[in-house]
């Protein structure tokens, strides 16, 4: 049999399911410090920890069964109102969830916990200490060996049950062990008596050495309830015959199990008697008749176990699961690719569907095009994923720093059900945290300040997501003290970023703080100080073809704005021509195409929009293009966080879904580049960064160009 220790597919989706669930066990701990007696909350704890120790047990991952198994039975104190949940208790089980969620890592790493230091030990033994303190004698349990303390567990809470198991023929192709099953009931309980049968077995030359044939008949003697033994098969369940019959059960519960198995009466007999389930004195007792009577009642029920009615299987009693399934990450980017590919390739076929003139391949260019849309459509779907996960984990971050600071701080969440793509989702979490750290330390001020200053002693955090054209938007805002510009000015003048008698606008002064090795901070603490943060992460977000701003008022609060693309994958462009080269803009941001007059030439920097002033800006210049354009010029109205420019180009070619592809580090510097595609010609066109380029105008009139401070209407 295949090892259970491998980090095959179904370790590796054990890996990630736990991981999901101490996500969930964090939230759910923050939850119950605010309405600590909330049974729903309470009894989703203990579900993450039996599961957990359950799906553990399968594996054989000791480590990780012993210590969940002590904390399981602290939640089962809690969850029979024999303890309460206050902060200490709350504080604890953090911590429980921190030290798991390690060895959960070190599992995904190594493939094994053979790695597991001395360090781990200790804090897992610590721990444990802890909990046992919550724990009376004699239910405290040794991590090292939780088997023995319930076999010698004096008294009346053991009790006697009867396990009959039928594994599935397809068992050993899904990755699960049938032994391994057996060894997790012994991380809960004693088993008395096991018998294997192998009734099922066929003849060596029908064998498939990869199916399963074994059954089991055994005796298991537990404190644990039916939902609990039961709970221990989940993974087999739906597959494979599981019965499970109480302490309580009749000489009548047997009979039906002989009828549903099917099998040879006699030897289930033999196979009961062996496991202690089940003696033939108890049969005579039951039938209350004189040892030959019963004899023959005993032979004669056996003889008639064909005609007991037979129950649905656990295949036909089980209802339908969910629609979801696990997908990896890896395989979906190759799907991404491949569409993209598929979208390259579609171009192409459409050009030489166009210059053949056939009206039949045109059409039918048309229709592959219009299928490869859909197609792409369905593809990034895959991707999006919402942002509340991310944004849910900050509870815990809030939480303890609000503690070190000594600080009382809420974090609020609103647009968690917003939805970006899923790399984009990764990339942001760093960013993210800082300012989230940022706004607990140098935003919200102490209680007694907020006190005086007339504010609630409570400081809030908000955490809000919303969707803007082809953009997300993530607002990080406090209600604390705001930015104090002068300080920044003088800051900036002690280092030398400012000339002397430089007037700067108040949001110039805010952007400031983005400089590398900047910081306001008085005194470096184990959160800030440093001068390490903004400017990382302003880099990071610009790296995901994003753009970050702030708005702040001095004793008010502070708020930072990220915009970020929803996907970085493959969007739908606008193509444009400008000499012999092609770019193209991304669809979303374009809001009009419009004739250059002959009278708007004389004016270099801006035009009259029907009323309004346009900054222009002209690509051919900007990209040093030569080459004379001998017909008329267009203007390419774009938008982005709330600016409007106008880009002169010499062709409109019209929409373009583009696949993005990254430039390589030679051009990793060039300003106004957001990446490349590839034409159906095979020609290669630049994607414009147009956030990039508003930002290039609006630099232009700070230093004193003649555009129009209606430039962001």
């Amino acid at each position: 049999m295949t090892s259970p220790m491998n980090l095959d597919d179904v370790l590796q989706t054990f890996i990630a399911e736990s991981q999901e669930l101490l996500l969930l066990m964090e939230d759910a701990l923050l939850q119950i410090e605010q309405v600590p007696d909330d049974v729903d909350t309470i009894n989703a704890l203990f579900r993450v920890a039996h599961t957990i120790k359950g799906s553990a047990g399968l594996f054989g991952l000791t480590p990780i069964v012993a210590f969940t198994h002590v904390a399981e039975s602290v939640l089962d104190r809690v969850r029979g109102n024999e303890l309460r949940v206050d902060e200490a208790l709350s504080a604890l089980f953090l911590q429980v969830r921190d030290h798991l969620g390690e060895l959960i890592d070190l599992l995904a790493r190594h493939g094994d916990l053979q790695g597991l230091s001395a360090d781990h030990e200790r804090q897992g033994s610590t721990l444990v200490a802890r909990l046992n303190r919550y724990l009376e004698p004699p239910s405290v349990s040794e991590p090292e060996a939780p088997v023995a303390t319930v076999a010698s567990d004096s008294a009346g809470g053991l009790r006697h049950w009867h396990l009959s198991l039928r594994f599935g023929s397809d068992v050993l192709r899904n990755g699960m062990d049938p032994l391994s099953f057996l060894r997790y009931l012994k991380s809960f309980g004693q088993i008395t008596g096991v018998v294997c049968m192998t009734d099922s077995l066929p003849e060596v030359a029908a064998m498939d050495p990869e199916s399963c044939y074994l059954g089991f008949e055994l005796g298991f003697v537990s404190e644990a309830d039916q939902a609990t033994i039961e709970g221990a098969f989940d993974f087999v369940r739906e597959d494979s015959q599981i019965c499970v019959l109480p302490p309580e059960r009749q000489i009548a519960d047997f009979q039906a199990l002989i009828g549903r198995l099917g099998s040879d009466p006699e030897v289930l007999l033999a196979a009961f008697i062996a496991c202690g389930s089940l003696t033939r004195e108890d049969w005579r007792q039951a039938t209350q008749a004189p040892e030959p009577a019963a004899e023959a009642a005993l032979d004669q029920v056996l003889s008639q176990s064909d005609g007991v009615s037979r129950t649905k299987s656990p295949r036909e009693a089980r209802p339908v699961e969910g629609n979801l399934i696990r997908v990896d990450a890896g395989k979906l980017d190759q799907l991404i690719n491949l569409v993209g590919e598929l979208i390259i390739a579609g171009a192409g076929a459409n050009l030489v569907a166009v210059r053949s003139g056939i009206g039949e391949m045109i059409e039918a260019a048309s229709s592959l095009s219009r299928l490869v849309e859909e197609v792409r459509d369905s593809a990034l779907t895959l991707r999006m994923v919402q942002i509340g996960a991310t944004f849910n984990r900050f509870q815990r971050v809030v939480r303890d720093v609000s503690k070190e600071l000594g600080k009382d701080i809420l974090l609020e969440v609103n647009g968690a059900e917003t939805e970006l793509d899923k790399t984009v989702v990764e990339r942001i979490g760093d960013p993210l945290t800082h300012l989230v750290r940022n706004a607990m330390d140098h935003g919200i001020e102490a209680v007694q300040v907020r006190r005086e200053r007339g504010k609630p002693a409570q400081g809030r955090v908000r955490l809000n997501a919303y969707h803007e054209a082809s953009s997300i938007v993530i607002e990080v805002s406090d209600d604390g003290g705001g930015l104090n510009k002068q300080r920044i000015l003088a800051k900036a003048r002690e280092r030398g970023l400012l000339a002397e008698g430089q007037v700067l606008a108040d949001k110039d002064i805010l952007n400031l703080i983005f400089e590398p090795g900047f910081s306001t901070a008085e005194q470096v603490s184990s959160l800030s100080g440093r001068g390490v943060g903004m400017d990382v992460v302003k880099r990071n977000i610009v790296a995901l073809r994003g753009s970050v701003n702030l708005e702040s008022e001095e004793g008010v609060g502070t708020t930072v704005r990220i915009r970020l693309p929803l996907t970085l994958a493959i969007i739908d462009g606008f193509l444009i021509g400008v000499g012999k080269a092609s770019y193209v803009v991304p669809l979303d941001m374009v809001e009009e195409c419009i004739e250059l007059m002959a009278d708007d030439h004389n004016n270099q920097d801006y035009l009259d929009l029907r009323g309004s002033v346009l900054p222009v800006l002209r690509l051919r210049e900007m990209f040093a293009i030569d080459e004379p354009n001998h017909g008329r010029e267009n203007i390419v109205v774009v938008h982005y966080a709330g600016v409007r420019v106008g880009l002169v180009v010499d062709q409109l070619l019209g929409e373009f879904q583009t696949v993005i592809k990254p430039l390589g580090k030679l051009f990793g510097t060039a300003h106004g580049l957001g990446g490349f595609t590839i034409l159906g010609s095979g020609a290669v066109a630049l994607i414009l960064d147009i956030p990039n380029l508003l930002g290039q105008v609006a630099s232009q009139q700070k230093h004193g160009t003649t555009l129009s401070p209606e430039l962001t209407q």
